[in-house]
């Protein structure tokens, strides 16, 4: 499993013209699942986005994390993470998880981080062409994948 979190001040993400989901402060999350991905994959990821202290303190430093600011999340799924470029100009997704393994992870990934943030968290629609807008704050981007859990 991967994940792009962003510090943002805003994010949206709008289908079809309709927005789905919206946050104010917080983290824009891009997702990305492979087949490999277990359930202590998905909890350790969501515990380490929760817990990330990329924020800033009354002294501009990186110390506190996303309930420390009151903020949200905006959740998208992203399987173009797992894109192969090793060969050729067109990347290869075969890494990606199939929907019928992708969708129900990403739902548990909502449902675990509503559970540890206390908060409804704000998402995009599985699949669906989606027109992400946000105001990166810093910025500040951190890449996140469950395989380096056991190196740190």
């Amino acid at each position: 499993m991967r994940a792009v979190l962003q510090r943002v001040t805003q994010a949206s993400c709008t289908v079809d013209g309709k927005v789905t989901g919206e946050i104010a402060a917080g983290f824009l999350v891009l997702l990305g699942i492979e087949d490999a991905d277990t359930a202590e994959d998905l909890q350790w990821l969501a515990n380490k986005i929760v817990g990330m202290r990329v924020f800033g303190d009354e002294n501009g430093l990186m110390n506190k994390a996303l309930a420390d600011i009151d903020g949200d999340i905006l959740l998208i799924s992203q399987f173009t993470l797992f894109a192969q470029t090793k060969k050729g100009n067109r990347p290869s997704f075969l890494r990606a998880a199939k929907p019928d393994k992708a969708i129900p992870m990403y739902e548990q990934m909502i449902q675990t981080l509503e559970s540890l943030t206390g908060k409804k968290v704000a998402t995009g629609i599985f699949g669906a062409d989606m027109k992400i807008n946000l105001l990166n704050d810093g910025p500040v981007t951190i890449i996140m994948d469950t395989r380096d859990k056991d190196n740190h």
